[in-house]
């Protein structure tokens, strides 16, 4: 079973190694792949094992083999510029706010006769990588992208720079990465915001305040730093110790487990402040399970303004975000970019101004 294993591992490590290359263009289209035997001696695996991976690549339509002659990369889709097609890569689809900020997007884009095509990364790096390796064989005029981590260092740019090389335009929404903070986006002021929620938290007397805040991506950084301006702009005192960080892959059991030890441990704090909505919901949760009223104990806000803000039981003080205006100004961006290559828009970079909406999650204290 670990043979077997380790030969699967060895031609998949050979074909993600070619098709990299291809990418970045070390091999060109047309140009023929070295023997399977110099592969085999090459990268010190079996010519069985080679050919699995040229398989794959083949399969891919990366390479194709000619009868006599040798394998030699494909020449991938040519990018026409009139196929009309836009695609749209997010972290997710059907949940949250993304359904509208995809509506937004596709308002604009069929008013203007493009179709979107949908992809969602779930946040993973690797499925973000994917997708736009795909995408380079498509055949689409611009990109709307929402990248995966954007707090994390992104290894591939090259992917990108793909892109640039195709004369594909693309527009980040949500956030950037730190490279690429200069590419066209569509962003909250997610500093702002954060800054509104304790400063709200500050002037309704509020005098101990603990966050959770995402460490994966931009906007929880962001947030988590207008948070700490709110608080020493006040003059109170920031304890690292009373802000629970959380990743994607444990989002939906830290916050909840992080907060109800904190109750356990005799913590005193009368407020909150929550990476998102959603995260709110499972701090209100945990506090209320843990024998804490909320919001007469102890106020928690949200950020996002989604549905469950305004629906839950106990109706959020969050971040209002306007979801289908976002998408439709990334829309328009990227059209711009489009219609006008090679010139940059005058707003390259747009940054929505945040509004703080105050509900019953929040009490005077």
């Amino acid at each position: 079973m670990a043979k077997k294993e380790s030969q699967k591992l060895k031609y998949s490590r050979l074909a993600d190694d070619l098709r990299e290359q291809i990418l970045e263009g070390k091999i060109q289209a047309g140009e023929q792949l070295p023997s399977e035997n110099v592969l085999s001696a090459h990268y010190q695996i079996s010519r069985h094992t080679v050919r699995k991976a040229l398989s794959i690549l083949e399969n891919e339509g990366y390479i194709y083999a000619e009868h006599g002659k040798g394998t030699f990369c494909s020449e991938l889709v040519r990018h026409t510029k009139t196929s009309r097609n836009i695609a749209v890569v997010t972290t997710y689809l059907s949940d949250y706010i993304f359904p509208r900020v995809i509506q937004g997007i596709d308002g604009v884009m069929a008013e203007n006769g493009y179709t979107i095509l949908l992809k969602s990364t779930r946040n993973s790096r690797k499925a973000e990588a994917k997708c736009l390796e795909e995408l380079l064989q498509k055949d689409i005029e611009g990109l709307i992208i929402e990248p995966s981590k954007s707090e994390i260092f992104c290894k591939h740019v090259s992917l990108y720079a793909r892109l640039e090389e195709y004369g594909i335009p693309y527009v980040f929404i949500q956030g950037c990465f730190a490279q690429m903070k200069d590419k066209p986006q569509v962003k909250m002021d997610d500093c702002e915001g954060g800054y509104l929620l304790a400063k709200h938290l500050v002037s309704t007397g509020h005098k101990r305040i603990l966050g959770v805040f995402k460490a994966d991506d931009m906007q929880g950084r962001q947030r988590h730093r207008g948070f700490v301006k709110a608080l020493q702009e006040a003059g109170m005192l920031y304890d690292p110790d009373d802000i629970i960080w959380f990743h994607t892959e444990d989002r939906a059991v830290k916050p909840f487990a992080a907060m109800q030890e904190l109750v356990q441990q005799g913590r005193e704090f009368d407020a909150v402040v929550c990476y998102n909505d959603q995260i709110a919901i499972e701090v209100i949760k945990a506090l209320e399970e843990s024998g804490v009223d909320v919001p007469r104990q102890v106020s928690v806000t949200g950020y996002d303004n989604s549905f469950i803000a305004e629906n839950s039981r106990i109706k959020l003080t969050t971040i209002a975000h306007p979801q289908e205006k976002l998408g439709e100004l990334a829309a328009e961006l990227l059209l711009d970019l489009i219609q006008n290559p090679g010139s940059t828009p005058r707003e390259n970079q747009i940054l929505i101004k945040p509004e703080l909406i105050v509900r019953e999650s929040s009490q005077k204290r």
